[in-house]
């Protein structure tokens, strides 16, 4: 049947306007598509009862109104990256890892078609002048697409799903991604109103981490998310949620996540949520937590928790604020107060790393102290990574804040080289 539906929906878009197709309303659509089946299923020699013609109208009409050869494996709850790299190689990650699988489009055009109409729908472009584009699907999902001419074999596409259910950390602890020891001072940092940094690499899980972690805030606090694409999943019922718009055809109008920054200081917030830092927002972003925003979380592109504090400081470089190296040192280390390290293992399993805590500043150095780490111990013969979390000793100073709030963690979870989980 999946065969079939392929070869008919291949044999309409040589049939169908598909100028007029975004125009044309469902039923009218079906209604056309239904005067050409049954010539289409006699031509494939296939036959069908009534029931099995009417899902497969459904079915090709779902394609067309849809995203085309993308909506079976937008549906595919396994399925967590599309990856399409032109229009006849398509990618996806199944448990971890990368696959090729047999869907593709027409030609270049039709696959320009489904690029459009998902950057439209959000009021983005892309064309030679704009070739490249972040946007989202209607659930959430994040887009990016570039075209030629940056993209030289054929337009590129990516699409990270998103769970219908955002993950929770109960999910994540069953997923081994963390333990649930781990998850009991996650909840204490939130709580305490700890300024959060979760830091990893591309696909570690950032953004599911800080949506998990978000689920711990107080539902009397008044949140303001600030992204470029809105992919948060916040479950409070008081979030107010922003995103920036790229510059209009003459190359004005754009609104960056700086400009949310600033405005959202303006909206009596008590906690503001960056998805992601990129550049000059993030000495803004500090400078909300220094004045009296704390509890605030944003995430960062880094390998280590050292690397994202650098991240940050060439950042704060970017704001065109003159500001020394000591001077935007002192200010992350005042601002933040966590550091949470994800990473993606080589067998595709996401992990928290390690959980970190600023303790201030030495000479010009800003001071960490590791809290819990992931020790990786070898692998075993199908290349599953082995390893176990354990706690570093160390007993963190944000504790008494924790306390303060009527959060108290037991002693025992902190003892030197204890396995945890």
């Amino acid at each position: 049947m999946l065969d079939l539906k392929v070869s008919i929906h291949k044999a309409l878009l040589d049939r169908l306007n598909l100028g007029m197709l975004d125009k044309t309303p469902v039923e009218q659509l079906k209604t056309q598509i239904s005067a050409i089946m049954p010539e289409l299923i006699a031509d494939f020699d296939q036959p069908l009862n009534r029931q099995e013609r009417e899902n497969l109208l459904q079915e090709v009409v779902d394609e067309l109104m849809g995203l085309g050869p993308l909506e079976p494996l937008l549906q595919d709850e396994t399925i967590t990256d599309i990856l399409v790299n032109g229009h006849d190689t398509v990618f996806v990650e199944k448990r971890g890892q990368l696959e090729r699988v047999s869907t593709r489009f027409q030609d270049e055009k039709h696959l320009m078609r489904v690029i459009q109409k998902i950057v439209s729908a959000v009021g983005r472009r892309v064309d030679e002048s704009s070739p490249f584009v972040d946007a989202r699907l209607a659930d959430g999902s994040r887009v990016n697409a570039i075209v030629a001419p940056l993209a030289i074999d054929g337009s590129l596409l990516s699409i990270r799903k998103f769970a219908k259910q955002p993950i929770s950390i109960e999910k994540m602890i069953g997923l081994g991604s963390l333990p649930q020891e781990m998850a009991h001072v996650l909840e204490a940092i939130v709580a305490s109103r700890r300024n959060v940094l979760i830091s990893g690499g591309t696909g570690s899980g950032k953004t599911t981490l800080l949506n998990a972690m978000s689920t711990y805030i107080d539902e009397r606090e008044r949140i303001v998310t600030i992204e470029d694409s809105a992919e948060l999943q916040l479950q409070q019922q008081h979030v107010a949620r922003l995103e920036t718009r790229p510059p209009n055809i003459e190359g004005k109008g754009e609104v960056t996540q700086r400009d949310l920054v600033k405005n959202a200081l303006r909206m009596r917030p008590d906690r503001i949520i960056v998805g992601e830092v990129r550049a000059g927002e993030a000495f803004d972003m500090l400078q909300a937590m220094n004045t009296g925003h704390d509890g605030s979380m944003t995430t960062v592109h880094a390998n280590t928790p050292r690397d994202a504090l650098s991240r940050v400081e060439q950042m704060i470089g970017m704001s065109g604020i003159d500001i020394t190296s000591k001077s935007s040192r002192a200010q992350i280390a005042s601002a933040l107060n966590v550091v949470v390290q994800v990473t993606r293992l080589s067998d595709g399993r996401r992990k928290v790393k390690s959980l970190s805590e600023l303790t201030g500043m030495e000479g010009e150095t800003i001071t960490m102290q590791e809290i819990f780490r992931f020790k990786m111990t070898g692998r075993d013969d199908d290349g599953t990574v082995l390893g176990h979390f354990e706690a570093t000793g160390i007993r963190p100073k944000f504790l008494q804040d924790a306390e303060a709030h009527g959060i108290k963690l037991p002693s025992e979870l902190f003892r030197p080289e204890m396995r945890i989980g």
